[in-house]
């Protein structure tokens, strides 16, 4: 897997997401659904403020969006805008008969610019709605666009975050979960995942402790 396409899938596996069926690209740009940014704003908390009409005609819309991050403490809120537009027959096709749905367009294009700045992706991938030709991607179509693109069979650090909890759910002693975690492969393992995922396996282990009746012996070593 190439280094920005570790990143994304790094940023991706953070909210729930696979890289695998959610980015493909299309002449060397990584692209990404709609939808799934939008789920991405949902987990991480994201709000936006209602948008500002910058230009409002019938076939052109122009609006800012601004979206608002949660921090860890209170205080420490990340703010970031953007633009969205949309201009039929420019850059918003829309073909025979078909409404065209200019503010919307406009909406989605800002918001999802503003998802990407949050969550740190800005310029490595964009959205779908970015242009007509990146609509609906599917594997078959970016091959034939773009030949050396291999997109992986699966999220490399899902797999390992799976593995890890099914050793985990295999133990069958308090010991037997503290020797796994500090196994020096499990370590490596870790070292390797993103803090989000890794605390999430960490916590896992933790919780396997517990339904093992931790704590309850004085003395045992630390699991996480």
């Amino acid at each position: 897997m190439r280094t920005a396409d570790k990143q994304i899938a790094d940023t991706l596996v953070r909210y729930g997401e696979p890289f695998a069926g959610n980015v493909w690209r299309v002449q060397g740009t990584a692209v990404i659904y709609h939808k799934t940014l939008e789920r991405i704003a949902a987990q991480a908390g994201i709000r936006f403020d209602p948008p500002t009409i910058i230009r409002a005609e019938r076939d052109e819309a122009v609006v800012l969006v601004t979206g608002h991050l949660p921090g860890a403490k209170a205080g420490t809120e990340r703010v970031e805008w953007s633009i969205g537009e949309a201009l039929v027959n420019v850059n918003y096709r829309v073909s025979g008969k078909q409404a065209a749905y200019v503010y919307a367009m406009a909406e989605k294009r800002g918001k999802d610019r503003v998802i990407l700045k949050l969550i740190e992706l800005h310029g490595l991938v964009y959205s779908e709605e970015e242009a007509d030709e990146f609509r609906g991607g599917r594997l078959a179509e970016v091959q034939a666009v773009d030949e050396d693109f291999e997109a992986p069979a699966f999220d490399e650090v899902t797999e390992a975050e799976a593995d890890l909890k099914r050793a985990i759910d295999a133990t069958d002693t308090i010991n037997a979960v503290t020797d796994l975690m500090l196994a020096g492969e499990t370590q490596r393992i870790l070292a390797g995942m993103p803090q989000g995922t890794r605390d999430e396996v960490r916590d896992y282990a933790k919780a396997r402790l517990v339904a093992l009746g931790w704590p309850g012996t004085k003395g045992r070593r630390r699991a996480a």
